[in-house]
């Protein structure tokens, strides 16, 4: 009795460690930058955020590999020598760039499909280069805010038609490309400006509100302290 409970025992522990060897050896492998501060924390770039986001929304396997853009490994400068991030290991090849990436993975994992139509794809585009500037602005007669309003104003009126989000009842990639960005700038001009979403802005907020909810989204976001380090040294040089 007590050579089959032990016998049944054995091989229930080999199957455990063969499934679990499986999934590891098909976990993609991922680059990703580390946390300002914090090498072993999760950070706070947008576009690795964005490949995170997509590999959890096509619930694709993966293992992190945390890069301290401080202090770089060699065996990531070895195989990336540009030394940017995200960075994802498609066979024996390290490909990086967050579009790059994004599209490989949509024909690899068709399911579900995060295809944005094309007349879509570039809804929201100029936000986070207009964040930027007006982030780290001195002089508030500059534009910068108002060029920020704009783009704002300008997805609110594509949400209200189309909603709620991008592409309409559906999540696509441009949702997933926009959702770390829009939160760059809610904590960043919150904490440096002390600026918000204007309120009569309904539908964006709405959909900030949508996208932080998202199980990939909370799943993969780091830390405001983490975003507020990232960008003190660049708001005040």
């Amino acid at each position: 009795m007590f050579s089959q409970n032990h016998s049944s025992c054995c091989s229930l522990l080999l199957i455990l460690f063969f499934f679990f060897f499986s999934v590891g050896a098909l976990a993609l492998e991922v680059a990703v930058k580390a946390a300002v501060g914090a090498p072993n924390v999760l950070g706070d770039c947008p576009f690795s955020q964005r490949v995170l986001m997509t590999l959890e929304e096509k619930n694709v396997p993966y293992q992190m590999h945390l890069i301290n853009l401080s202090h770089k490994p060699k065996w990531f400068l070895q195989v990336n020598p540009q030394g940017k991030v995200p960075v994802v290991k498609f066979g024996n090849k390290w490909v990086p760039d967050s579009d790059v990436i994004v599209g490989i993975l949509e024909k690899k994992y068709p399911k579900p499909s995060l295809t944005t139509p094309p007349q879509f794809t570039s809804v929201g585009s100029n936000i986070f280069s207009n964040f930027v500037t007006f982030l780290k602005s001195k002089n508030s007669s500059d534009g910068s805010e108002q060029a920020l309003l704009t783009e704002l104003k300008a997805l609110e009126k594509h949400l209200k038609a189309h909603g709620p989000y991008v592409a309409g009842k559906k999540v696509t990639a441009v949702d997933l490309s926009l959702a770390p960005k829009l939160f760059h700038l809610d904590v960043a001009l919150e904490y440096f400006k002390k600026w918000t979403v204007p309120a009569q802005l309904t539908n964006v907020l709405k959909y900030k509100k949508l996208l932080f909810s998202r199980k990939s989204f909370k799943k993969t976001k780091t830390a405001r302290k983490y975003i507020i380090a990232s960008w003190e040294p660049k708001v005040n040089p």
